[in-house]
């Protein structure tokens, strides 16, 4: 009888915490899920013992890592000794390993949605919820790494890999010096104005050529000018490995919402965060879609409804990374502006989000979100001294025009809830005024 070709699989074992209190059980996720699928591909499952993973890379590892024909890695929880074998594993192959996560968990350091990575659900029990139909997905996917299609990154996306030319290190050091040009020019170009960033783009030339910094720089510059059509056209046309990333689909999605097409931005927010796990900033930005809209909404159960859900996406939000004060902020806003406000969830999270913000300003180099946040959170407290000290330093940070606006809005949506109760606030105006003319106009 023939021997059926190896199938190494790379995953943790035994059970581990993941996030929002989940516990995977890895045994079971081998057992009922990784295992059949492979068996199914018409080949030998093959795990490292449990004994000998105890964080040491040793001799027979490698030669799995090296050797064996197909390869299957669980990156759920971002286990290290899992990272790094499958970093060897690219390195030596080019084709015929499959990735699997588990979705909803949390947000992977890297985005494997580049990699074709293949989500599996997880049952309130830890083991998988839909075994069946994720181990006939992933034996598909064991079929489809049989043919020529390259799956490693490395292999992908540099020529001639691993025998380079030598010749290959000028032309590399011509186009590092050409990137590092094109991103000073636009440096410039988003003080001028989107016509400036235009020009800048004329000489980029073709997308697909591009070096990924000069393009990231692209969109973040018409992002400055306010362009936003614009940013959703470069977005949308950067070659597909890029234009999948998290960070170029939570900028695709705000530019979109800035535009007034806020279905659209939610629509790739709540797939991407559905795919790819909870993110403070995916679940900042669907915050701030969801608030326009209920903003547009007028009065009624859809407004209502809209701005639960917004409080409900910014809350998410900082409960996906308690050190980024955004959302929390946001969250603590809008709770004000609910009817009737909902001040008691206000109360518990305004230390909270003041504590992630003020140890973040302690660790050097704060942003104009920093100490905006503090503005915001000295308004929520009626505080007016420390709100006008916030906005001295806010001032001072500003980068791009709109990070201003946002805070005036803000601010302006808190004092006119508070309007209407009846309770006069006039020194907000005067911070909102002072927000409001920190930028001049950009020139188009």
């Amino acid at each position: 009888m023939a021997q059926q070709p190896l199938c190494f699989v790379l995953m943790p074992f035994g059970e581990k915490p993941a996030g929002h209190g989940t516990t995977i059980n890895f045994d079971r996720v081998y057992a009922e899920l990784i295992r059949p699928a492979i068996e199914a591909a018409e080949l030998e499952p093959i795990r490292a013992d449990e004994e000998q993973a105890g964080g040491v890379i040793h001799k027979p590892m490698f030669e799995r890592l090296l050797l064996c024909e197909y390869a299957v890695a669980d990156l759920t929880t971002a286990n290290a000794n899992v990272f790094y074998e499958l970093g060897v594993r690219h390195a030596a192959k080019e084709r015929s390993t499959v990735l699997i996560f588990a979705e909803g968990i949390e947000r992977l350091p890297f985005d494997v949605g580049l990699l074709r990575g293949l989500p599996y659900r997880l049952g309130q029990d830890g083991g998988p919820a839909d075994p069946e139909t994720n181990c006939q997905a992933l034996t598909r996917r064991l079929v489809e790494a049989r043919g020529p299609d390259k799956d490693s990154p490395l292999w992908q996306l540099v020529d001639d890999y691993p025998e380079i030319a030598h010749e290959k290190t000028d032309v590399f050091r011509r186009q590092v010096e050409y990137a590092a040009e094109v991103k000073r020019r636009l440096v410039g170009a988003r003080k001028d104005g989107t016509a400036a960033v235009r020009a800048v783009e004329r000489d980029v030339g073709r997308f697909a050529d591009a070096e990924a910094g000069v393009l990231i720089d692209l969109m973040l510059s018409y992002r400055a000018t306010k362009a936003w059509e614009e940013v959703v056209r470069v977005a949308a046309a950067m070659p597909p490995p890029l234009a999948k990333t998290a960070m170029v689909l939570e900028q695709r999605a705000m530019a979109l919402n800035r535009a007034c097409r806020g279905e659209e931005a939610a629509e790739i927010l709540q797939r991407l965060i559905a795919e790819r796990g909870p993110s403070s900033e995916t679940y900042g930005i669907l915050g701030r879609v969801l608030k326009d809209r209920w903003k547009v909404a007028g009065e009624g159960p859809l407004a209502r409804g809209l701005l639960r859900k917004a409080i409900d996406a910014y809350r998410r939000g900082f409960e996906a990374d308690w050190r980024d004060a955004y959302p929390g902020v946001n969250a603590v806003t809008l709770m004000e502006l609910a009817e009737p406000p909902l001040t008691e969830e206000q109360a518990r999270l305004l230390p909270v989000v003041r504590y992630a913000v003020e140890r973040r300003i302690a660790a050097g180099h704060p942003d104009y979100w920093d100490h905006a946040t503090l503005l915001e959170l000295a308004v929520v407290e009626a505080d007016r001294l420390a709100a006008e000290n916030a906005l001295a330093d806010a001032l001072a940070t500003i980068r791009e025009p709109f990070e201003p606006e946002t805070t005036a809005q803000n601010l302006s949506l808190l004092r006119e809830a508070r309007e209407r109760r009846g309770t006069k606030a006039d020194w907000i105006v005067e911070i909102e005024q002072a927000l409001r003319g920190s930028v001049p106009p950009m020139s188009e």
